[in-house]
């Protein structure tokens, strides 16, 4: 039974057509994203909301924690226990904050750091995945569909590394050199290629 039709619900047939995949990806994500958004405002006046973003902290961990495999960052932990911690020194705010989730590694590199620290950029894919999968063909927002909203909607709290990832990430600073060379290797191609051949 479909609780309401997809992008023809909202739009003309014509509009639908032209780009029905992407609208009907977007359509889909909105009840959670507007779920997320509400798991923030409830998470920020109470601990207890947490349990409600769990499923996000465990996809944002265990991304560190694979990519960190892969990348021979070699990871000795992981929590995804909230914690108590106080602000560093000059930090902003009073009292504690909360650390949802962490993980530790033992072998962090300039070329495995921002690979690693930034891994939970790839979270993001699960919700689009899914949505991608269940707006195929024609769909409509069925019972279902709710059940799935409460574990995507995490995902879009967890996706964005924190400021100590990005922290890290910054160790891997002689990428971006590299990659500035290998983009004007690839820019000036033809340059290049007429200099060998010349």
């Amino acid at each position: 039974m479909a609780l309401f039709d997809g992008c023809s619900a909202w739009l003309p047939a014509a509009a639908c057509a032209a780009g029905a995949a992407p609208f009907d990806i977007f359509l889909y994500l909105i009840p959670s994203a507007a779920l997320a958004w509400l798991l923030w405002i409830a998470s920020s006046a109470h601990p207890a909301f947490f349990v409600f973003t769990a499923a996000g902290t465990l996809c944002h961990e265990l991304a560190h924690f694979s990519v960190g495999l892969l990348t021979n960052a070699e990871p000795v932990g992981m929590s995804v226990l909230p914690r108590r911690i106080k602000p560093a020194r000059g930090g902003k705010g009073r009292g504690h904050n909360w650390e949802l989730g962490s993980v530790t590694f033992a072998n962090l590199r300039w070329y495995n750091a921002a690979p690693a620290a930034l891994a939970p950029l790839l979270v993001l894919l699960v919700p689009l995945g899914v949505a991608w999968w269940r707006t195929r063909g024609d769909w409509a927002f069925a019972p279902l569909d709710l059940a799935i909203m409460f574990l995507l909607a995490p995902q879009f709290l967890s996706f964005w590394p924190s400021p100590v990832d990005w922290k890290l990430a910054a160790r891997s600073w002689p990428w971006a050199p590299l990659l500035g060379v290998a983009w004007a290797c690839w820019y000036f191609r033809d340059a290049l290629l007429s200099l060998v051949k010349g």
